[in-house]
């Protein structure tokens, strides 16, 4: 797939090599969405280069606020797996030699500075696909490349705030909150490396690369599925439900006698086992509860029916009967059980990996299983500019030094 050659190319053919092979992607985003997005691609096998500032690197490598052995962050640690670092100053001509050297070995570009920046420095889409145009070219950004919002600054909070999801979050009637996790950020690194992957498969058709365009703004818009429908179908801003949901009733955390948990009884079937389980059997009868309808309109009514049922029974107990009567339940876990459990690591969602620095660190694993070659960890996140040398000599503009030898 890939033009260029050298080791970071694999020509490894076989029927089990990572799905991504012989991909290079140049890496030239800091902090989230944009690291996220090219780690999903080198954890499937693609040839990932990191192209950071000489002396601080990437943003996160520093700005977090804690730290474990080394220098580098947490936070950097978790998104930068499975990649090489080079150090480039592309304010510099020199740098954008180097850059633009890179550009002709590489089959896709991701970065991440607010729109305008990369074509100040010789990085934009129109001056690298006349040196490479089979290049694609993903810009994650706040609001997008295009817009009367495209040159705002953009963080995950303000694309939660602008895109609703906090409206719809929390507490009806509390004070705002955002989701606890960051869905513009991820969701814009996901759907970017959805985008780049299209548009991947696309070039095998037309022999070109293209443009990929995302944002945190459409991230968040286009993750509130059922938000935005239910604006659609009403007239109506949907808003906080805390733990409800906005299709289904009873769908939502209860408390027991002794704590919290979950259960959703999504469908008219497991409505009407949910009543037996409880105890409850008039109420398939209510017509008050009649249909999925009447029960999501009356969602708080019956929320308040139901609570002092809850409270008789521990909230163990009521996971244990609802799941044996085949209805999803489950308990409210903190990170300190939801990362540790016979589950969670059956599942090897929680990985360790070596690091020269760090010793063996726990990271989360791979959410997509695949059969014949799933995804590994092959690179540790990279200290800063490690990889300059070897990727300079790939390149040609660098004599390899001899085993053993150490950078300046």
């Amino acid at each position: 797939m890939s033009q260029g050659t050298g080791p970071g190319k694999s020509t490894d053919d076989s029927a089990h090599a990572p799905p991504l092979t012989g991909l290079r992607v140049l890496d030239l985003s800091q902090v989230m969405a944009g690291p996220f997005c090219c780690m999903l691609l080198g954890d499937m096998g693609a040839d990932v280069i990191k192209v950071e500032p000489p002396g601080v690197g990437d943003q996160t490598r520093k700005s977090m606020g804690f730290r474990m052995k080394g220098e580098d962050s947490p936070g950097f640690l978790a998104l930068n797996r499975n990649k090489r670092s080079i150090t480039l100053d592309l304010k510099t001509v020199e740098g954008q030699r180097v850059l633009h050297k890179l550009v002709e070995t590489a089959d896709i570009l991701v970065e991440n500075s607010r729109p305008g920046v990369m074509k100040k420095l010789g990085a934009d889409y129109e001056t690298l696909s006349r040196i490479n145009p089979r290049l694609i070219y993903a810009s994650i950004s706040g609001f997008g490349q295009t817009g009367p919002w495209s040159q705002r600054p953009g963080f995950d909070l303000i694309a939660q705030a602008m895109g609703g999801v906090i409206s719809a979050t929390g507490i009806p009637g509390a004070e705002p909150v955002k989701s606890g996790i960051p869905v513009g950020d991820l969701g814009a690194g996901m759907f970017a490396c959805y985008g780049i992957l299209s548009a991947v498969i696309g070039r095998e058709r037309t022999g070109r690369g293209q443009y990929v365009d995302s944002s945190l703004l459409d991230a968040a818009l286009s993750l509130s599925v059922w938000e935005s429908t239910e604006y659609w179908a009403t007239g109506k801003s949907p808003g906080p439900l805390g733990t409800a949901n906005r299709m289904s009733a009873p769908y939502q955390a209860f408390a027991a006698s002794d704590g919290n948990f979950v259960v959703g009884a999504a469908n008219q079937k497991l409505w009407l086992i949910f009543c037996d389980v409880i105890g409850r059997p008039e109420l398939k009868d209510d017509p008050r509860y009649s249909g999925a309808i009447n029960r999501v309109k009356l969602r708080s009514e019956l929320a308040d029916e139901l609570r002092p049922t809850f409270q008789t029974r521990p909230a163990e107990e009521w996971v244990n009967l609802f799941l044996a009567a085949g209805v999803p339940a489950g308990p409210i876990n903190d990170y300190s059980v939801a990362l540790d459990n016979e589950h969670v690591h059956h599942r090897q969602a929680v990985i360790e990996i070596d690091h020269p620095i760090e010793g063996k660190f726990k990271a989360l694993g791979f959410p997509a299983k695949l059969s014949d070659t799933p995804a590994s960890v092959r690179r540790h996140p990279p200290l800063l500019g490690e990889h300059s040398d070897e990727i300079l000599a790939e390149l040609g503009m660098l004599e390899p030094k001899a085993p053993g030898a150490v950078s300046a």
